[in-house]
């Protein structure tokens, strides 16, 4: 038998038993994560690590490349998670994580290795906007260094498409939803956070303020005195 997949076996006995009270608790009341993390299917990146939860504290949604389709009438597994994470659990918070080394983001910039990966090729369509930026953005960088870029500019195209979900979008209008754009680096392992005031990448640090994509204020565009503005036209 697989070693990773025997390990089940020490679950009850281990796992289970250090927490029971937690499992008990949640198995009664349900869950109420306050974040949902959207990252890559990698499996040197684990979202539960990262930020170091527990059982109950993390929403979490793995696909290749940290996609997010834009919102269509067509439903898919994200678009379903995204809607039920922020209408029906609540989440505060949104982390769109991607990471370094990425094979998604690796045969985004290689499109000859997708022959005979269809599917693949299909659900990358939703990161050419990153691919397209790095090629008239960054013209002279190569291989590792571009692949690191369009990873970067990936969690940017991500945010812009999560905010055509209907539930984010009236979240975001009343205040309610943070979204955090986040790079792992594997081999340093250090995570950076997009700064949404700066439009950059910067270190995660204990003593700094974290860096988020889209803080929490109200927004509504439609926010004017409607009778002003009537008998001004």
């Amino acid at each position: 038998m697989n070693d990773v997949v025997g390990r089940v076996f020490g679950f009850e006995k281990s796992v289970f038993a250090n927490e029971a009270d937690l499992y008990s608790k949640l198995a009664t009341d349900g869950q109420s994560p306050k974040a949902l993390m959207i990252s890559c299917s990698d499996s040197r990146v684990v979202p539960e690590h990262i930020v170091q939860a527990r059982p109950g504290d993390l929403f979490v949604c793995r696909n290749a490349g940290n996609i997010v389709p834009p919102f269509t009438q067509q439903n898919g597994g994200t678009t379903s998670t995204v809607e039920y994470a922020v209408a029906v659990l609540g989440v505060t918070d949104i982390i769109i994580c991607g990471h370094s080394g990425c094979g998604a983001m690796g045969a985004l910039m290689n499109q000859d290795s997708l022959d005979g990966l269809p599917s693949v090729k299909a659900w990358l369509r939703h990161s050419h906007a990153a691919h397209s930026v790095v090629k008239h953005s960054y013209p002279d960088m190569e291989d590792t260094a571009a692949i690191r870029a369009v990873s970067l500019e990936n969690v940017v195209v991500q945010i812009a498409h999560l905010r055509t979900h209907p539930a984010v979008a009236s979240r975001i209008a009343k205040g309610e939803l943070t979204l955090h754009g986040w790079f792992v680096d594997i081999h340093a392992g250090s995570i950076l956070a997009l700064d949404g005031k700066t439009g950059r990448f910067a270190p995660i640090r204990e003593n700094s303020p974290l860096p988020v994509a889209l803080m929490p204020e109200q927004r509504r565009a439609a926010d004017f005195d409607f009778v002003e503005a009537v008998a001004a036209e």
